[in-house]
């Protein structure tokens, strides 16, 4: 039976709005951070569209909460959500949960469970990956001593702290980027043991069902 409280019914409703919101955040800070040099009118309208993105979400945040009628119990037992509404680079993975909207649009995921699991995993990498290389680069490019210097550099680095590698060949040496270091590391390996644990499983289950099909056939 579909669940038809006031907080399901929100939460359906604002569920597109708020991955365009997101899409919208991270196209507008990303062409602030690459193309730093646009005139002050164009810095103005993304500055806009990143603001009016985090109070859409802030409004989110806000109704769920009042909704709940909780108290501060909301923060702890919501903590995703919390984290969202603070940390920016989080945002595009709204775009996540909307696609897992559109899976279950027929009231059943068209994927099995494996399935969904490294596709979530797969988009999350993606969005975390070049939202991440974009506040490094912001923070690191001008700052002394940097070793990122390029866009290319951000992306490089953030390749190998998401996969785990970590090379050492480069290295935030701002607060900032530093800060963004640890997420990634936490992400990546939170990510990492995702996709190694479903497709181990996904392995055994495969493995499980052709032995029993040998067994069934051996008994004839």
């Amino acid at each position: 039976m579909e669940d038809d409280s006031p907080q399901e019914r929100w939460r359906r409703r604002t569920e597109i709005p708020l991955a365009i919101g997101s899409m919208l955040f991270l196209g507008a800070y990303a062409t602030k951070v690459l193309a730093p040099d646009m005139g002050p009118g164009w810095h103005h309208f993304f500055m806009a569209v990143i603001l009016g993105a985090w109070a859409l979400f802030a409004v989110d945040y806000a109704v769920r909460w009042r909704m709940t009628g909780s108290g501060l119990k909301y923060i702890r037992t919501h903590w995703l959500e919390t984290l969202v509404l603070l940390l920016p680079l989080l945002r595009p993975l709204r775009v996540v949960r909307l696609y897992e909207a559109i899976q279950m649009r027929h009231g059943e995921p068209r994927l099995s469970l494996y399935a969904r699991v490294m596709v979530y995993a797969g988009l999350s990498v993606l969005l975390l990956g070049f939202a991440g290389a974009l506040a490094v680069y912001h923070h690191e490019h001008l700052a002394p001593g940097a070793d990122i210097r390029t866009f290319g550099d951000a992306v490089w680095w953030t390749c190998t702290t998401l996969s785990t590698v970590g090379y050492g060949d480069m290295a935030p040496v701002t607060p900032v980027g530093r800060l963004v270091a640890v997420g990634l590391m936490a992400c990546g390996l939170g990510l990492l043991g995702a996709v190694t644990g479903s497709f181990s499983s996904w392995l055994i289950q495969v493995f499980t069902l052709e032995d029993a099909k040998r067994r069934a056939r051996g008994r004839r």
